[in-house]
């Protein structure tokens, strides 16, 4: 179908950072023509909007590909297509084998018209944005940055804006990204950029468009966003309220823009955000999620005379369950972009295709809880899971050998692990799959942390940025290899969440270093896990996250998921010292892990060990919901000295062990 609107060639002006349509049409003078139709009232804006859709080229891209033609389809006026970032890299093997070309053609066919540039665009660097995706003839869209700037200046190297002609209605579009970038690529990539604040750009710009007229309606396309979202329960007035740039996005941006999309966070929601400074108007703010499951809309009814936004309709559609077939025989662009598909996956199946491995189970990330509306989702960042600590397992295996650094644990980043291991139809994992799991081909690196900076790495899960605030992600689970174990209290300071931490089941030692193997996007500080920098010792073995993952799959194989989990919450009430008979008092939760087919624990057996390393067991304790109370008595002949309460998950394996003075006169408290 064709866009029924007005929309003209977009051309870059030289010297403003712009992309800008004609601003008007010729003037036909002197000619005697009949009255044309009268001009309507008002007209209908349709804003289709995608974000972090990462390559998804697969079976449903016709599908999302029909969607997005549907809703143009039923519009009521001119329709635009635009993105909030983050349309390539960590992409699906179909396309990230072909460096995202697919991905590009894709969004090209369906005339997406405008896109933020997300944090994933420069995975491979700023000249590779520069002069491939965003240059010659791939990427034939703008991509926007209002908030990038060369190094030392204020002079943005993308442009800020881009004007599309709507039905005689201007249209400025603004793009921005999360300031958080230097912490979520490779800082190599970006060493001549500097990232400023969203929402000062925004209303810098926004101010520029309306003082030089050069636009009736301003759209945002902000690629950043809350933390959570309505299928988590979170309320716009929570997420304001938890403070950082989403708050700030939604309280301070301009009056002038009229609507919001937003991404990176792959949250859901479509909320109608107040307007500062003015008493009882409300805008729309959109995010899809991820992966082009929903297309974003939001519909501007517009003045014709005025020019003026006087109301609107916002929401989430679901990607179309129609046929495919279907959807080819009646939408012109969907056709061209099943060509597109069929292609990319014919060409990246002859390596793709052939097997790897096999598991004997769903290897997952963590996903989010179902609800009577909502499924369940992958990539719950704050949750642990199968997939990060069997790649985290995966890393010690790869650089344990001295002359690869000597990797003793290893450590994963959430973000890290973009597709899941799922046993689907036969247990077999092909290359393809493997690789969708850690597509962003990293060197695999190590360094030395002494016991200290280990655990202030572990502090570092709840999330600040260099300058002190809170990014939108909060909390980022770290995935750990098996050797591993630790329990936190979350209620604590800042700094001090952490309880216990075990390395290969005796306490860490805080002046002991020790090797860790991890991604090289995590060895320079990436995602706030700044201690890393300040590691020793610092190995680049050389080794491709893919390949070494690849070959641990081929050697460990069949791989199963270990639903024992590394870390647990401990609210530990019991004394200081206590004597024979007194009371182990806990509170233990987070037992469960949140990866698919993760059992739900029902009972703990509970073992102690005095200092003499007599072991004597105290029963079970019930458990429900991830979750136990426990109230034991210390043995009425524990030695006295360090003991060890051991409590073990029966149908995880999930082991927690807390330590437990004895003393020989009797509790001491603190």
């Amino acid at each position: 179908m064709k866009n029924t609107g007005q929309d003209l060639p977009a051309k870059r002006l030289a010297g403003i950072g712009q992309y800008r349509a004609s601003d008007h049409d010729p003037v036909l003078a002197g000619l005697d023509l009949p009255a044309g139709p009268a001009t309507p009232a008002t007209v209908d804006l349709n804003f289709l909007g995608i974000n972090d859709f990462h390559g998804r080229i697969d079976t449903n891209t016709v599908l999302f590909a029909g969607t997005v033609e549907m809703l143009r389809a039923a519009a009521p006026g001119p329709s635009a297509f635009l993105s909030a970032g983050d349309n390539i890299g960590a992409s699906l093997f179909a396309s990230s084998a072909a460096r995202d070309q697919p991905t590009l053609d894709v969004l090209n066919t369906l005339e997406l018209r405008a896109s933020a540039v997300g944090n994933h665009e420069f995975d491979g660097g700023w000249a590779d944005l520069r002069d491939r995706v965003a240059g010659g003839s791939n990427a034939k869209f703008p991509y926007l940055g209002a908030n990038v700037y060369r190094k030392g200046t204020s002079e943005p190297v993308l442009p800020e804006f881009t004007v599309l002609e709507m039905s005689g209605i201007k249209v400025a579009v603004i793009g921005t990204v999360t300031q958080e970038v230097p912490s979520l690529v490779t800082p190599a990539g970006i060493t001549g950029l500097e990232f400023g604040d969203p929402v000062d750009a925004i209303n810098r710009v926004a101010a520029r468009i309306k003082a030089e007229d050069l636009a009736d309606v301003i759209v945002v396309e902000n690629h950043d966003g809350a933390g959570s979202g309505t299928p988590e329960g979170a309320t716009l007035e929570q997420e304001v309220a938890a403070g950082g740039p989403f708050a700030k996005l939604v309280s301070e941006t301009s009056a002038d823009v009229d609507a919001i999309f937003n991404g990176h966070t792959h949250k859901e929601y479509a909320w109608d955000a107040p307007v500062p400074g003015v008493e009882g108007k409300t805008r729309p703010i959109v995010q899809t999620g991820n992966y082009g499951e929903n297309i974003g809309q939001i519909q501007l009814t517009v003045d014709t005379r005025t020019k003026a936004v006087t109301g609107y309709k916002a929401g989430n559609v679901k990607r179309t369950t129609d046929a495919a077939a279907d959807l080819v025989a009646v939408y012109p662009r969907v056709a061209a972009v099943g060509v597109i598909v069929r292609k990319a996956i014919a060409e990246a199946a002859e390596i793709g295709n052939q097997p790897v491995g096999r598991v004997t189970a769903d290897i997952t990330t963590a996903f989010t809880p179902v609800t009577d509306t909502t499924p369940a989702k992958r990539d719950d960042r704050a949750g642990e899971s199968t997939l990060g600590n069997l790649v985290a397992d995966s890393l010690v295996d790869a650089l344990k050998a001295p002359e690869l650094g000597g990797a003793e644990i290893g450590v994963v980043n959430p973000g890290g692990l973009r597709n899941e291991l799922y046993f689907a139809p036969d247990g077999t994992i092909t290359y393809a799959e493997a690789n969708s799991v850690l597509p962003f081909v990293n060197n695999l690196w190590t360094t030395s942390l002494s016991g200290a900076q280990f655990k202030t790495l572990l502090e570092q899960q709840w999330q600040t940025n260099p300058d002190g605030s809170v990014p939108s992600r909060a909390y980022q689970q770290l995935g750990l290899s098996e050797n591993v174990n630790y329990t936190y209290d979350a209620a604590r300071a800042a700094g001090d969440h952490i309880t216990a931490i075990r390395v290969n089941g005796k306490p860490l030692d805080p002046a002991k270093p020790c090797r860790i193997g991890m991604f090289s996007f995590l060895a320079t500080g990436g995602d706030n896990f700044r201690v890393f920098k300040e590691g020793t010792g610092t190995k680049d073995s050389g080794l491709v996250d893919r390949d070494a993952w690849i070959r641990y799959l081929q050697e460990h194989n069949p791989a199963s998921p270990d639903f024992a989990r590394r870390t647990v919450s401990v609210v530990n009430t019991t004394a200081a010292a206590v004597k024979g008979g007194d009371a182990m008092t806990l509170e233990v939760s987070k037992l469960d892990l949140a990866s698919l087919g993760s059992p739900a624990n029902k009972s703990l057996t509970a073992v102690f060990t005095d200092a003499a390393g007599t072991s004597t067991p105290l029963g079970t304790v019930p458990a429900a919901s991830g979750a136990a109370t426990v109230n034991l008595a210390v043995p009425a002949k524990a030695a006295a000295g360090v003991g060890t309460l051991t409590l073990t998950a029966i149908e995880s394996g999930t082991v927690v062990k807390v330590t437990v003075v004895v003393s020989a006169v009797g509790p001491v408290r603190a």
